[in-house]
């Protein structure tokens, strides 16, 4: 007589490959193409809980800060045609950041596929330019398989965006019942490269010779929790240190050798003065053009240290000398061994120097009188001294986002999320509620510009249903703030469609069950903030800040870094 084998449908093999790999948190929005899997998952809300968002969009952008603030993998799972392809703006967002995301898509049946059937949408060329992977599956028995893999891909190497089109037939097949095998290699992958000794010896003769050496430190040095020994290596050598805008919290800004922030509206001194190192040691980032400004200008004059986990960033963008392609940690650890004792007192000389000239212009709050109308600089330096730099710090696109890394003192690791190279306006709000899913013993505070926050602010009612307890701090100017400064310098001062008329944020919190506020005069700040964060649930404060405040240092579309702005140029600065 036959044995009896038991069966379970693909469906419910996903709901157990989710499990197995680990994921705490699934974030989601249910349609008809991927109804069987959510009627599946209605049987294990006890081991996996998830989060019903108000739009797919939400949805990626919250698994981006959940997999941000904890090293993990996000998971998303929404329905086919219109659901899938709100997706896309998040997918291209985490591929860019390198963001590991599995996100899974209801699709048709496979019998329907190119019928043009409701709802119907070709995912796989879709999502190709914006993911790490794809893979569509019709067969029930080909999930485990494919799961494994899209988790394994998602994390390993530079880590990205994974999308798996599940049919319906696929999720409504039965299978026979298996034990999930966790992906551990695929033969034609190799996502952690070794460093080759031989360039590592090079790299190590540079730093040891160097009079005037400079570390870049990006995203890299986080995604392969490699902060310990980049210190290390900063502080054996005494080499100052500067982080791009993902870089940021890698290093605490109170350490000896942190030197500033890189980039577009950076410090003065690293900008400057990467125009006078002689070695430039960049590792884990990408040379983007928000922080080589014009590359043919850039770091002429250094002998230039590439280290990267991706080999298309070595040499891509800048010429390296030594292009070191391997993991951060592994790279730098190695480096640790051939790097000798130094002392570069002198040069850090110049980053002073730079630095005072820098803070003798720029608006700095414990430094300069205060002005009639209160600055997006001293609401979120107040932000900064009250949570003294631990807090998790969850940004928009736009000015606030370069007041926030420039004025909040970051002490902790994987505690600035934002949007880097996409610069994805409405990022904020859905990605603080996965990053507060994802640290609940964290403050999450989202910082967002009125324009930004409308863009999502639908999320409002994800955490109402979920009583997340997120602060939403929203920096009001009524103006598509960055937009407008650049039509104010480089298009003389026309401000084409960037002035905003808002509604009334307290009263639209407060329809959701928000606790609210709105601060107008600078007295009420401190109180104002102090009352957001000791808020037991969501809160949100509006601080009404100047209307044509400006950013600076900036450095101008088409200029080299050591041509920074550290106040408005006299004329218009002509178009490029």
């Amino acid at each position: 007589m036959a044995a009896n084998i038991q069966t379970i449908t693909g469906a419910e093999a996903l709901i157990r490959c989710l499990i197995a790999e680990g994921t705490e948190v699934l974030f989601g929005y249910p349609g008809g193409a991927i109804m069987p899997v959510y009627d599946a998952l209605y049987n294990y809300t006890d081991s996996m809980q998830h989060i019903l968002v108000r739009h797919e969009q939400g949805a990626i952008h919250a698994a981006q800060g959940y997999a941000r603030v904890t090293g993990k993998t996000g998971v998303v799972m929404v329905t086919s045609g219109p659901g899938a392809a709100n997706l896309v703006t998040g997918l291209a967002d985490a591929l860019i950041d390198s963001t590991p995301v599995v996100c899974i898509t209801g699709q048709v049946a496979e019998h329907l596929l190119g019928t043009d059937a409701f709802q119907e949408m070709d995912v796989i060329n879709t999502t190709l330019p914006v993911t790490k992977w794809n893979v569509q599956i019709t067969r029930a028995e080909d999930i485990p398989v494919q799961v494994a893999k899209a988790f394994y891909i998602a994390r390993s190497g530079r880590p990205g965006p994974v999308v798996i089109d599940l049919t319906k037939n696929a999720q409504m097949e039965q299978m026979p019942e298996f034990t999930y095998q966790p992906c551990t290699g695929i033969r034609t992958y190799l996502p952690k490269p070794l460093p080759e000794a031989a360039r590592i010896k090079e790299a190590a003769a540079l730093i040891n010779s160097a009079k005037r050496p400079l570390i870049l430190c990006g995203q890299g040095v986080l995604l392969a929790q490699a902060t310990a020994e980049l210190l290390a290596l900063a502080e054996r050598a005494h080499i100052p240190v500067a982080c791009t805008l993902l870089g940021l919290s890698a290093v605490p800004v109170h350490h000896p050798c942190y030197v500033g922030y890189l980039g577009m509206h950076g410090n003065y001194a690293p900008n400057l003065l990467t125009n006078q190192c002689d070695v430039l040691i960049a590792v884990g980032m990408r040379f983007d053009d928000r922080v080589t400004g014009n590359v043919h200008s850039y770091a002429r004059q250094a002998k230039i240290i590439h280290i990267d986990i991706d080999k298309s960033e070595l040499n891509k963008i800048i010429q390296a000398h030594v292009p070191i392609h391997a993991d951060a940690k592994d790279a730098l650890q190695m480096l640790l061994h051939l790097v000798k004792e130094n002392n570069h007192a002198e040069w850090f000389g110049s980053f002073k120097e730079a630095s005072e000239k820098e803070l003798s212009k720029v608006i700095y709050p414990d430094l300069h009188p205060i002005t009639p109308e209160l600055k997006m600089s001293e609401v979120i330096h107040e932000l900064s001294r009250q949570t003294r730099g631990n807090a998790v710090v969850v940004t928009d696109v736009g000015q606030h986002q370069m007041i926030v890394s420039r004025y909040y003192a970051f002490t902790e690791p994987r505690t600035h999320v934002t949007s880097g190279g996409a610069g994805t306006m409405g990022f904020a709000l859905p990605a603080a509620i996965g990053a507060r899913l994802g640290r609940p013993g964290k403050k999450v505070v989202a910082v967002i510009g009125d324009g930004g926050f409308q863009m999502t602010l639908q999320e409002l009612g994800t955490i109402m249903q979920y009583r997340i307890p997120v602060f939403i701090l929203v920096l009001n100017n009524n103006f598509l703030g960055m937009v407008r400064q650049w039509q104010q310098l480089f298009f003389e001062g026309r401000y084409s469609f960037t002035e905003l008329t808002n509604p009334d944020f307290v009263a639209l919190a407060s329809a959701y069950g928000i606790p609210a506020r709105r601060v107008n005069n600078r007295n009420d700040l401190p109180q104002a903030i102090s009352d957001m964060l000791a808020c037991k649930t969501a809160c949100l404060l509006e601080v009404m800040v100047q209307k044509e405040e400006n950013v600076f240092p900036m450095v101008p579309t088409g200029a080299g870094v050591a041509e920074m702005l550290l106040e408005p140029p006299a004329l218009p600065v002509e178009k490029k």
